[in-house]
């Protein structure tokens, strides 16, 4: 299996944290925030990856890539730094990792068509750099089972807050064939909770077909010149039924500060060496609030 990470933005609501350092690079827990997203792709299957960067991105091609200072300095030993430097390793060994340039921020669309070449003729996984999901099979599998099943573009869908949908793409559901899945009947980018066909947002995880790469090119540019991928699904859905699947697990979205502050006390909790303590913390500092 195939897998595109695009990762090419500008990280602006970030600033200055962006200014010299990659969104994707921003540390969850113990890990940079790629390094969730990897781990979700080469758990559902994936032994292809092409990370979609941009300028000033080095550092993604930098932390998969082996390291002679840290081997050196680490050789031999069996320290906990050893360690975490051997869980990269071993991540980074299962995959063959491929980086191409989005030489201007044009755009979700345009940066997934950056990988038309690579992907060539077959069915590809996306997982944004900065969504990271958790879930038991990982989400990626399950979209990826979910497409072996319908044989066709799947979106990875939930429920969203009425005070949240214009911040998602929205689908437009039509017939549901079973709890999980849905055909997609329309999709609308951003819209108000007013004008929001449903609450079911897409969630920046998808199984794409390489139709979508003729549709993307279809695509007129939107606000800011942007290609919007959501715009150019709605071109596809011209020719080809498109699914939405609700996923099970869980999604940190980490496209502001706050999210990002949520994501890692969650996650922290979430891991068994960390769970106990942290938890004491936040005890302790909620009742000297």
């Amino acid at each position: 299996m195939k897998a595109v990470i695009p990762a090419a933005g500008l990280g602006t609501r970030f600033l200055p944290l962006t200014k010299e350092q990659p969104k994707e690079m921003l540390p969850v827990v113990d890990r940079p925030a790629i390094h969730w997203v990897v781990e979700e792709a080469v758990a559902a299957g994936a032994t292809d990856i092409l990370i979609v960067t941009g300028r000033e991105k080095r550092a993604i091609e930098d932390y998969f890539d082996s390291s002679l200072r840290w081997d050196h300095y680490l050789k031999g030993t069996e320290s906990d730094n050893a360690k975490a430097l051997r869980q990269i390793e071993e991540l980074a060994s299962k995959a063959h990792f491929h980086y191409i340039r989005q030489k201007e921020p044009r755009g979700l669309g345009d940066a997934i068509l950056q990988a038309e070449k690579h992907v060539g003729d077959e069915a590809f996984l996306v997982i944004l750099g900065d969504t990271i999901n958790v879930g038991d099979p990982p989400v990626a599998q399950q979209l990826w089972d979910a497409y072996r099943a319908h044989g066709h573009t799947i979106l990875a869908i939930e429920r969203v807050r009425k005070e949240k949908v214009s911040a998602y793409g929205i689908i437009d559901a039509d017939e549901w064939l079973d709890e999980r899945v849905v055909r997609v009947r329309d999709l609308v980018e951003k819209p108000s909770p007013e004008e929001a066909p449903s609450d079911l947002g897409i969630t920046g995880a998808y199984v794409l077909t390489p139709a979508v790469f003729k549709a993307i090119r279809q695509t007129k540019p939107g606000k800011g010149a942007e290609i919007q991928l959501t715009d150019a699904l709605r071109i596809l859905l011209r020719t080809e039924p498109i699914y939405g699947y609700r996923f099970v697990g869980r999604r940190f979205d980490i496209g502001t500060q706050l999210d990002w502050f949520r994501a890692h006390v969650e996650l922290t909790l979430m891991r068994g060496e960390y769970r106990e303590p942290a938890a004491q913390f936040l005890k302790e500092l909620l009742r000297d609030a």
